[in-house]
């Protein structure tokens, strides 16, 4: 009797990988190049940030393994590479961002996409970093224990001034 599963066989898994990475670069022109160019010009535009530097800054004192990390991340994103294996979300739940911080996050990604990338590829760049900042601004609300619904944003809630 013929089992109703297949076993997976590496070597096909790897071959289909490879042409699914091969036919993202054919359409969108992305490359190790481009990913490289638009972490590090990002990462600059975010240094140099008055909102989002300041929390960069207080966790990142050497920059290139960071930097290196998001460029293996970015391969994986926008060319489903599989190259990085990490956890982001447990790396920005302690973070007090909300809303504002991704806007400005996003604001300065698709900034440096419009700058450094062709149409397509900065579309297509743009789209996932999108669909990153809605999932750990909502990761974010529901760890604080904020149930948003859909089209909601997380804001947090800050002291209101009050005399001495």
């Amino acid at each position: 009797m013929e089992s109703r599963f297949r076993i997976e066989d590496p070597a096909g898994a790897t071959a289909r990988r490879e042409a699914a990475v091969q036919r993202l670069r054919d359409e969108t022109g992305i490359d190790e190049a481009m990913i490289d160019a638009l972490v590090e010009g990002f990462y600059a535009r975010v240094r140099d940030d008055t909102l989002i530097g300041p929390i960069f800054a207080a966790r990142i004192t050497d920059w290139a393994p960071h930097l290196a990390q998001m460029k293996l991340f970015w391969s994986s994103i926008a060319l489903s590479t599989g190259v990085y294996q990490g956890r982001p979300m447990p790396k920005h739940l302690p973070l007090a961002i909300d809303a504002r911080h991704f806007d400005r996050w996003l604001e300065l990604f698709v900034e440096t996409a419009h700058a450094l990338c062709p149409p397509v590829s900065a579309a297509h760049f743009i789209e996932r970093g999108r669909r990153i900042a809605e999932s750990l601004e909502l990761g974010i609300a529901t760890a604080s224990g904020v149930i948003l619904a859909k089209g909601e944003r997380f804001v947090r809630l800050t002291q209101p001034w009050a005399p001495d």
